[in-house]
Parts: C-alpha cells; structure tokens; sequence
C-alpha cells in the first residue's frame, strides 16, 4: 500500500452515550420530555404500518427489463 499507513482504531470505544453528557446538561430533562411524548404516539406511529410489512417490489430499470 502506498502513503503512511492510517489505522481507525479511534473511531470505535466502549463508552456510552451517557459517559459523553454531563448529568446537569440540559438535553438530559430534554431527552425525557421527548421519550415521553413518542412513546405516547407509539399507538399512532404503529397504525402507520402494515402488520404483515409490504410487498416486494424490483426496482425501476433493474436488469434492462
């Protein structure tokens, strides 16, 4: 391989998303009101999809046919 060699081992850690936000960070009361709200429109958000999924469909254009 040409060039220095780069690996990307800091793009991977083991922390969560916790360990990032302060506890007194105000998207932290945020993040509850909006947990809240959608899981009061889950009842909405499930009516919008099928319960068996949808059918396959190919493509446009695919395979010159």
């Amino acid at each position: 391989m040409r060039g220095a060699e780069v690996t990307q081992e800091s793009l991977f850690t083991f922390k969560q998303l916790n360990d990032f936000v302060p506890a007194d960070h105000p998207l932290r009361p945020i993040r509850e009101m909006l947990n809240t709200a959608l899981k009061a429109m889950d009842g909405t958000f499930a009516q919008m999809y099928a319960h068996n999924g949808r059918e396959s469909t190919r493509p446009s254009g695919c395979c010159g046919r």
